[in-house]
């Protein structure tokens, strides 16, 4: 089995170096050729809750001159088309392709590209921050869902016995929709506030503003799932996000990482979600439209902040 991991950022970095550490034939894909050859000499550093390692990874930018078994998309949601369109000419007739990204549309982008069959997707609770290039911590640990399950022995069931075998505990589900919603959910309550008032996650439901805020950017999110007949893997939606932030205090969340690095961030695949799915059902979402609008100015105007 050979794998092709899209982004060389935390995630993409976390699984080629786990698969590549239990004997599977990993490439990682760069747009930036530079940065690319850079990671190729000096392999992926990767310290945390899973040890502490370098392994080398051949890590490319432009085509890919063979046929992997598998695509892992591992960059950010506002660039999954990109990214997709940038493999298509490699993909082969048994490849298949998932997604594990933050957000709404992403199955759907790589739908139109590669076809439905080929896709799977599903939410991941791993915990990756990025430290350099080719370089990452290993957060946290938790359990990843892919769908849908499909046929036995067919590609879903391969690629979560694969993960298995790399130390993330994997487990299948026919109801993908449910679970990216689900998770969906937890991020409308936390990463936007992180980004916006630079706190770490276990600061959001414990400092009296931002914990008034999370309480209705949840619930609004809440409602336009129930309108739209989601049934969210969790029965109180507050609790799970506060629970969340909880287990991961110390960490950094990605939109904030973003924001640190004056980045793109996904605020308008997360809350920028809720407000468009929204709009559809005429639900009124102010608190996640300001939030994505905030968010928004932060990025417009890197440049120009006081420092």
């Amino acid at each position: 089995m050979n794998f092709l991991v899209v982004g060389p950022g935390a995630m993409g970095c976390l699984f080629a170096a786990r698969l590549k550490t239990v004997g599977y034939d990993v490439t990682l894909l760069d747009h930036n050729k530079k940065r690319a050859r850079r990671i190729n000499e000096q392999g992926v550093s990767v310290n945390g809750v899973s040890g502490k390692y370098k392994v080398h990874i051949p890590t490319m930018a432009g085509n890919v001159p063979f046929s992997p078994d598998f695509v892992s998309i591992c960059v950010k949601s506002n660039d999954t088309r990109e990214a997709g369109e940038s493999v298509s000419s490699s993909i082969g007739p048994d490849t298949i392709v998932f997604t594990l990204q933050n957000g709404l549309g992403n199955i759907e982008t790589l739908a139109k590209i590669f076809g439905n069959e080929k896709i799977l997707g599903g939410v991941t609770s791993q915990g990756s921050t990025l430290l350099g290039e080719g370089s990452i911590r290993h957060a946290g640990e938790g359990e990843t869902i892919i769908g849908p399950k499909g046929k036995e022995e067919g590609p879903a069931q391969k690629l979560a016995y694969i993960m298995n075998k790399a130390g993330f505990k994997t487990h299948l589900t026919d109801n993908v929709e449910d679970l990216i919603w689900g998770k969906l959910i937890i991020n409308v309550g936390i990463n936007a506030l992180t980004a916006i008032t630079r706190l770490k996650n276990g600061r959001i439901p414990i400092t009296n503003g931002t914990r008034k805020i999370m309480e209705e950017a949840v619930r609004e999110a809440v409602t336009v799932a129930e309108a739209k007949g989601i049934n969210l893997p969790y029965k109180e939606p507050l609790s799970k996000a506060i629970k969340v932030c909880e287990a991961t205090k110390e960490n950094v969340a990605s939109m904030l990482q973003d924001v640190l690095k004056e980045r793109i961030t996904e605020v308008e695949m997360i809350n920028g979600a809720i407000v468009r799915e929204g709009y559809k059902l005429g639900i009124p979402t102010p608190v996640n439209r300001t939030l994505t609008n905030l968010v928004k100015a932060i990025q417009e105007t890197y440049q120009e902040r006081l420092r």
